[in-house]
């Protein structure tokens, strides 16, 4: 359960640092067989590897991670800014929605109790005397 806060840092996973390195071809020979060794056994690591190929420079790269980083915050402030807005609303709504059914128990308790008074003749009260 302690794995699901931890997605993106797994240790049998290449870093982007290595990936960035490899690409670059700044380790040596060792490290290159067992960043391919780790590859080989890793579809991510392969199609993410496929991935940075595919930029021309470091620099198209950054940039590409800090706009993805800065939609990806964007999107979930927003959420969270939605999620908020609809509690308080809904938890609003709740209150005057049972305000107002408590208000209408007593008007119609009152009526009926004014109606019933209404209904009922008044017995003369007769005073027996013996």
């Amino acid at each position: 359960m302690s794995d699901l806060k931890n997605i993106l840092n797994d240790n049998n996973e290449l870093n982007e640092e290595k990936l960035m390195q490899y690409l670059a071809g700044n380790l040596s020979s060792e490290e290159q067989n067992a960043i391919e060794q780790q590859m080989a056994n890793s579809s991510f690591s392969t199609d993410a590897l496929e991935g940075l190929q595919q930029f021309k420079n470091n620099k198209d790269i950054n940039a590409y991670v800090v706009e993805l980083n800065k939609q990806l915050q964007q999107q979930t402030a927003n959420k969270k800014k939605r999620k908020a807005k609809h509690k308080i609303q809904n938890l609003q709504n709740i209150e005057a929605i049972v305000i107002i059914v408590i208000l209408l128990c007593l008007l119609g308790y009152f009526v009926v109790r004014k109606y019933i008074e209404k209904k009922q003749p008044v017995k003369p009260v007769i005073e027996q005397t013996q």
